[in-house]
């Protein structure tokens, strides 16, 4: 079993990928950890749509399997995300952004992990937030 600071780390290599296909070659490598990961690309005016941004973050956990519709898994995918989202909304506020956010599990340690790129024409700023809750092993 791993640590929870191993599921960050995947949780923030998935988030970086540069597109789809290494995206998805990567979960299948986090799959041979006997890790489930996820990842889903967010975008626009991210201060006033943290709602959407945690709603992608629990669908997508439970479309992959991660998560189970539960109010606790739920909670704590929706808790993580907050975390993650709180991190960069400083540096978010009035502007655009564009990235991914990646949601990692090995049994009870849960990461969600936010990348992109907030800015405004070409002046970009790059981003990370990471949100780390436990939940009971299925």
């Amino acid at each position: 079993m791993l640590d929870s600071i191993d599921i960050a780390r995947a949780a923030i290599s998935l988030a970086i990928t540069p597109n789809r296909a290494a995206e998805e070659k990567y979960i299948g490598v986090l799959a041979g950890s006997n890790i489930k990961g996820a990842a889903v690309d967010i975008g626009g005016d991210i201060v006033n749509s943290i709602h959407v941004v945690i709603e992608r973050a629990i669908l997508a956990s439970r479309k992959a399997g991660i998560t189970k519709e539960c109010h606790v898994q739920d909670g704590a995918i929706a808790g993580a995300a907050r975390e993650a989202v709180a991190q960069i909304a400083t540096k978010a506020i009035g502007l655009n952004g564009g990235g991914k956010i990646a949601v990692c599990r090995q049994e009870e340690h849960l990461s969600v992990c936010i990348f992109m790129s907030i800015g405004l024409l070409h002046l970009n700023e790059v981003v990370i937030g990471l949100g780390h809750r436990s939940i009971p092993n299925d």
